[in-house]
């Protein structure tokens, strides 16, 4: 844990994205550029769903980690877009897989224009970063993002297994999250370091920061399933439960409620049912499960931080601190 003086000097994080705006918005530039094609439709779902907003946290690790590291080039703009192409894709497939009619407060894409159509422009994405990909030139960059969209497409194969399992465990949930959200946190970071050619233990610190950071963010995104409005949400409340997925909260709700309560998660789990709830939320916050999902987010978050101790100190350096930070006490 950090002392706690240091929180003084940590920026808020509209600080941080104003001091990474000028890269922000060079990544942007790319982005739109990259998704010109000569097929309408692609175009349009592909600007309908990076246009829908959201913190774009992936991409601005790939930055703030990458002058962090002290790179002076532009090679980090194009592995931010082509970290946020692969997530935007992710975000396609998972929207059809799901189900999903709300994210980030506004209709999915699947929603307005189709699975198909969702699906197809999904894999355009994929491809389109491969082709980002090539234009690095870096072998190892390459490598790390393939294998990292490869562990990403194993962890929906392996979060599909665990739908409507009440008997999935907190083991497996935890690598079902390594696997589809903390990956990609992990490679964004450990670019940064590879682009910088910085040295083994600099890049072991970065791939430490990113796993972590993801893993908290993945926690307390699945405790604010059961503890948001869908205002602040940007979807609808209970959705997890809707879809069958054995989050933290209700694995710990299901190891720690009464043999009435458990039965109750479990069908809930079993069905895809969210008629109960009202009634599941009060077992979670009654037993401590979302405070239990928050604690371990927070253990995430604090190694996330501590990974950077060995970096040198600089505003960057700061503002990778205030994402960790950020990424538990948020509210959407």
């Amino acid at each position: 844990m950090r002392p706690a003086a240091r929180l003084l000097l940590t920026p808020s994080f509209d600080e941080v994205k104003t001091l990474a705006s000028a890269d922000m918005r060079a990544v942007d530039t790319l982005v739109r550029d990259s998704l010109k094609s000569d097929v309408l439709l692609v175009s349009q779902v592909a600007e309908y769903i990076v246009a829908s907003g959201g913190k774009r946290l992936r991409p601005l690790i790939v930055l703030l980690a990458a002058r962090a590291m002290g790179y002076g080039g532009s090679l980090h703009i194009n592995a931010a877009a082509i970290i946020e192409f692969i997530h935007t894709a992710t975000l396609l497939h998972d929207d059809v897989v799901d189900h999903s009619e709300r994210r980030r407060g506004r209709d999915t894409a699947n929603t307005v224009f189709g699975n198909q159509a969702s699906v197809l422009v999904g894999d355009f994405l994929y491809s389109r970063a491969f082709q980002m990909m090539v234009d690095i030139g870096s072998m190892r960059i390459m490598q790390i993002l393939a294998d990292a969209t490869n562990t990403i497409a194993a962890g929906e194969v392996m979060q599909l297994m665990n739908v409507h399992d009440p008997d999935v465990s907190e083991e497996n949930y935890r690598m079902v999250i390594y696997r589809k959200t903390a990956r990609l946190f992990e490679a964004g970071a450990q670019i940064a370091a590879v682009l910088a050619d910085r040295d083994p233990a600099d890049e072991t610190a970065m791939v430490t920061y990113g796993r972590s950071l993801g893993t908290a963010f993945q926690l307390i995104d699945d405790a604010l399933d059961y503890d948001a409005s869908p205002d602040e949400l940007g979807k609808n409340l209970g959705d997890d439960l809707a879809e069958g997925k054995p989050t933290l909260p209700l694995i710990y709700a299901m190891a720690h409620g009464s043999a009435g309560e458990r039965a109750t998660i479990r069908r809930a789990i079993e069905d895809g049912d969210i008629d109960k709830l009202p009634e599941i939320q009060a077992v979670i916050e009654s037993i401590g499960a979302l405070q239990y999902t928050a604690a371990r987010a927070q253990e995430a978050a604090d190694l996330a931080i501590d990974a950077l101790s060995g970096i040198p100190g600089s505003e960057y350096k700061e503002a990778l601190i205030a994402i960790a930070e950020f990424s538990v006490r948020r509210r959407s």
